[in-house]
């Protein structure tokens, strides 16, 4: 529950009556036994998190899932129709049934999804885009699993002869049914789902959902009004029975309720709703919620211009770069155990005039959480983070560079990486890689090839096993990740002292004389002549980098033409010195612009 303002008058008047001499508590609505609207509306928006962030496999299948439950509703009304002929009352007793498999279990559907994204969405918390990708999945989810019930009905024998002709006679009439009746009937039905969503989460138990659901869901085949999903199944089931053409079934019938049932979700409760709550709706439902909105073109065009979503908690504010201000972003996920990160964060920065170091501790949030998270509960977690990250901010304080930390909080940790980067412009992004490495269990909006294949920085991946800069060994080729590696190498030597060794493996070994003057004028160019050089001819660039790393502390691999980021988080990284070297390795990806044809086409 919200905490109280002791100077609202009502908040006066309701402790007086809970400090009654008496003792007795009072009813009704002084005293707090339910959930103000903004409340719910907190409630509402803390869930939607976890909906807009939800991967599009795993939205898909749950919005699967809740088409083929819509099945049983559509198969229960048919035989109840059959067999208790024109009692409207009692062929539509089992109606709800498919919606309270959905809505208690979890399960994602249409219409009842309207509701939590759209509220995110005027809050300008996620964007148009990333709401129209939440419910084209959905919908699609929907539609393919009230398919596959439809056809289990039609060629599985599930249902009577007498059945299957109530189905058809169903079908038949909402096809006649005139298209702006159609749609008119469809927007109540749209109204009363998602009204159930909002008084859902206004409710404290499963047994008050349950009948919130069953009741207001009885209402739809007692008023004759039409639900897309329902709908979409009867279309299906008239067209496997050779009765319907496909494309007469979805602009006649499908369309009108799938529009009707957005615009009553949408309109007719979520705005209204929405507009119901108070100015104060966005501070109880994100720490400082108004400072953390999309901007209007993000808010429009989402991911395209910059990010599409806002995370639960974000306590860093965003930073303008400056011409000479060259920032390094760290996320890191345990505190505890990534200090060598930051240490070699920071001996980075100590070789550039004006370099902030920016560690930020995304804090993964599990999946499905009942009914959201409350502001007390985030106020527990950024307060503990920021405890953890006092021992970073004395690794830190120990070099010669300004630094920062902040929280966020977020389903899709991998994701919040790179809105993390863009947001503080950073110009590197130094990252842990190990087991429990934050990709291993974060959620995306965008395909993760397309993310890691635009890069919104430089970035270095190091696996801890130490941070002994004492002898470096860099593998030379000539390409721009080569380059990075090379700025990290001056840098380690130039703070650390360390000794560097560039290797460079010639195809041939008539070529080895060619391979020793590429690699004299490569460390010319990049200020890194005093490094031993090293020429294998043996044409094993692999093999040579194991015998090589041998007598070394620290390995510098540059990403390939296949990019760095897309093979680690797909578990594609298959190579053989990563296995065997027991050092510390740097993997370096330096962002490169890619044209539309690479993006259309891959790299």
């Amino acid at each position: 529950m919200a905490d109280r303002d002791p100077r609202d008058p009502e908040t006066g008047v309701r402790d007086a009556v809970e400090r009654s001499r008496s003792g007795a508590p009072a009813v009704g609505s002084v005293v707090r036994d339910r959930f103000s609207s903004d409340e719910i509306f907190q409630r509402i928006v803390a869930a939607a998190d976890e909906e807009i962030t939800s991967g599009s496999r795993e939205l898909f299948f749950s919005a699967l899932a809740g088409g083929f439950a819509i099945t049983v509703t559509f198969m229960l009304y048919v035989s109840l129709t059959a067999t208790t002929g024109s009692d409207s009352v009692v062929r539509a007793l089992l109606y709800p049934l498919g919606f309270i498999y959905i809505i208690i279990g979890g399960y994602q559907l249409y219409t009842e999804n309207t509701l939590p994204p759209v509220a995110l969405t005027l809050e300008r918390l996620a964007s148009v885009p990333a709401l129209l990708r939440n419910w084209t999945v959905v919908l699609a989810g929907n539609f393919t699993g009230g398919a596959l019930g439809a056809a289990a009905l039609v060629f599985g024998g599930v249902i009577s002869p007498e059945a299957a002709a109530v189905a058809s006679y169903l079908g038949h009439t909402g096809v006649g049914t005139a298209w702006w009746s159609l749609f008119s009937k469809a927007a109540f039905a749209g109204f009363i789902v998602a009204g159930v969503v909002w008084v859902e989460y206004a409710a404290q138990d499963t047994i008050s959902r349950l009948v919130v659901v069953y009741i207001a869901f009885l209402a739809i085949p007692l008023g004759g009004l039409y639900h897309s999903v329902v709908s979409f199944t009867e279309m299906v089931y008239l067209v496997l029975e050779g009765d319907l053409a496909v494309a007469v079934g979805l602009v006649e019938f499908v369309l009108p309720v799938l529009l009707g049932n957005t615009v009553g979700g949408v309109v007719l409760v979520t705005v209204v709703n929405y507009f119901q709550t108070t100015e104060h709706r966005i501070s109880s439902a994100r720490f400082e919620g108004v400072d953390r909105q999309l901007s209007l073109r993000e808010w429009l065009f989402g991911g395209l211009v910059g990010r599409s979503y806002v995370p639960i908690v974000d306590t860093a504010e965003g930073h303008g770069n400056g011409e000479d201000d060259y920032r390094i972003v760290v996320p890191i996920s345990n505190p505890r155990t990534e200090s060598n990160l930051v240490e070699l964060a920071c001996t980075l920065a100590t070789r550039t005039d004006g370099a902030t170091v920016h560690v930020v501790h995304v804090v993964q949030m599990p999946d499905r959480t009942p009914r959201g998270y409350r502001v007390d509960q985030r106020d527990r977690i950024v307060a503990n983070s920021d405890e953890l990250l006092g021992d970073i901010r004395e690794v830190a304080a120990g070099f010669d560079v300004d630094y920062e930390t902040s929280t966020v909080v977020s389903h899709r940790s991998f994701e919040e990486i790179f809105d993390i980067a863009e947001r503080e412009h950073a110009d590197l992004v130094v990252m842990g890689w190990a087991e429990d490495r934050l990709w291993s269990k974060g959620r995306a909006e965008r395909p993760l090839d397309e993310l890691t294949n635009r890069l919104p920085a430089d970035v270095l991946v190091f696996r801890d096993r130490g941070l002994d800069a004492s002898r470096i060994l860099l593998p030379v080729a000539d390409n721009v990740h080569a380059d990075l590696n090379a700025d990290v190498a001056r840098a380690l030597r130039e703070t650390a002292g360390a000794a560097v060794t560039l290797l460079r493996v010639a195809p041939l070994p008539d070529e080895r004389e060619a391979g020793e003057q590429f690699l004299a004028d490569w460390a010319a160019d990049h200020d890194l002549s005093d490094a031993d050089l090293v020429v294998d001819d043996s044409g094993d660039v692999e093999g040579a980098i194991v015998d090589e790393a041998a007598d070394h502390s620290l390995l510098l691999v540059g990403a390939t033409e296949q990019g760095l980021l897309s093979r680690l988080v797909t578990d594609s990284l298959h190579v053989d010195v990563v296995t065997h070297f027991d050092g510390s390795i740097l993997l370096a990806e330096r962002a490169s612009p890619r044209s539309i044809r690479d993006r259309l086409f891959g790299r």
